[in-house]
């Protein structure tokens, strides 16, 4: 997808001020070449959201940019969703249960062992073919290539020329051992590598790494002011009245955003005080789990007129999810594991009280009792939320408090300059980079 359209980032000096805008397209002068972004999907997904705001910056500011997909059949994206679990931790590695149970001997675990490394085996083959593919097919040719995530990481065996940085979107910190042996073969072969925060660095990789947090597009469709007069059309759309607080949790259907622990955590405080319960979301093209987990959590939500499960398909538009952010009381991240959630500075910046589960990005965005809290379990959970619900005051300062963090922390510019300031130490790693 090489995209035509540029975006001006004097678009934000109203948001952000001129020093930084000043300081981004003298920057933009300074890069000596084109770059690529590579990743799996247009759509769905933080990642993609990202890219939809950043490649047309780096255009603006005169930065020769393309944008890349790979493709893959229902095997590989399979595959690489269980990479993406493993990786998170959560390999479901039925064979470390059976090994470690009394009722299976010896031969039997060595048998099951055998078996999970045939099948191992099979996947991590499936996932280099796949690669391979896209590499023969997919130019790659940029003076910078960014790759984004494990789904295409393996291309660098055809690098050519450039500089190759893979870029970690997800939480690394505690990964399954033998898929990180395998996938860090290829990572270590780039140039550099980017993280989110600093317990998901990798120090066996031996190149260079870098730290930037995600960032959210104030001026996105996501992210712009609402008139009241909009929010209540949308509102209306989907049948959800306004007249009791509305506790939302914007989210993919996946596992590891703990959709069943949010429904748990609203019960508790129905029993309590009247609420209502908004979960929204949608699929991910690269996730074949999404499906499941949907249906999983409707079959949870039965019986309860005030618990709103909304599936985007086709997909919500993102004047929508705005509405659905700015009619809430209280929004949840409660996720179990999470490279950033960008849904968090999302709530933020729409000045809401945000509860999130302390896990991977999610703190650098919420100080707990001052932009938000950081919970542990449905019942802290619930606790936060009762709380807030009963302090409007106190929600509000909170929520004006995680505006302002996300405006000097979290936006898209101070993004593109990060990226900026990283190409330019690639191209000159031992010298100083003048504005």
């Amino acid at each position: 997808m090489t995209m035509n359209n540029t975006r001006s980032v004097w678009d934000y000096e109203d948001i952000v001020g001129r020093c930084l805008l000043e300081d981004l397209e003298s920057l933009g002068e300074k890069i000596p070449g084109t770059v690529q972004h590579v990743n799996a999907t247009y759509t769905g997904g933080g990642v993609a959201e990202i890219l939809n705001s950043l490649v047309p910056l780096f255009k603006g500011i005169g930065v020769e940019t393309e944008w890349k997909v790979i493709r893959g059949d229902d095997e590989f994206f399979s595959i690489t969703k269980s990479f993406h679990n493993a990786i998170h931790g959560r390999a479901e590695d039925a064979i470390a249960v059976l090994v470690d149970h009394e009722s299976v001997n010896v031969v039997d675990g060595i048998e099951l062992q055998i078996e999970e490394l045939k099948r191992r085996k099979s996947m991590f083959e499936t996932y280099l073919r796949w690669n391979k593919i896209n590499s023969e097919e997919v130019t790659l040719d940029g003076d910078f290539v960014i790759m984004h995530d494990p789904q295409p990481a393996a291309m660098i065996d055809m690098k050519r020329r450039g500089k190759w940085v893979w870029r970690c979107h997800i939480d690394v910190s505690n990964p399954d051992p033998l898929l990180w042996s395998f996938l860090k073969e290829s990572i270590s072969k780039y140039d550099a590598s980017i993280f989110s925060t600093p317990m998901f660095s990798r120090p066996e990789l031996n190149i260079r790494q870098f730290l930037i947090p995600p960032s959210i597009d104030p001026l996105s469709d996501k992210n712009i002011e609402l008139s009241q007069g909009q929010i209540d059309t949308v509102l209306d759309k989907y049948e959800i009245v306004q007249d009791k607080p509305i506790i939302t949790q914007i989210s993919r259907f996946d596992r590891l955003k703990d959709l069943p622990g949010v429904i748990d955590a609203y019960k508790l405080v129905k029993t309590r005080m009247d609420c209502q319960l908004l979960l929204a979301g949608g699929v991910a093209a690269d996730d074949p789990e999404g499906l499941g987990v949907y249906h999983e959590v409707m079959k949870k939500a039965e019986g309860d007129e005030d618990i709103h499960v909304l599936l985007g398909s086709p997909p919500f538009t993102d004047i929508e999810i705005n509405a659905f952010q700015r009619a809430s009381t209280v929004i949840m991240q409660k996720s179990l594991k999470e490279g950033f959630g960008l849904v968090v500075s999302e709530g933020l910046w729409k000045g809401k009280p945000v509860i999130g589960g302390a896990t991977g990005g999610i703190p650098l965005q919420i100080i707990n009792g001052v932009t938000g809290y950081l919970i542990h379990s449905v019942e802290g959970a619930a606790y936060k939320i009762a709380n807030l619900l009963k302090n409007p005051e106190l929600a509000k300062t909170i929520g004006e408090n995680g505006r302002e963090h996300v405006r000097h922390n979290f936006l898209i510019t101070r993004h593109l300059k990060d990226y900026l300031l990283l190409l330019l130490s690639l191209e000159n790693p031992s010298g100083v980079i003048k504005l």
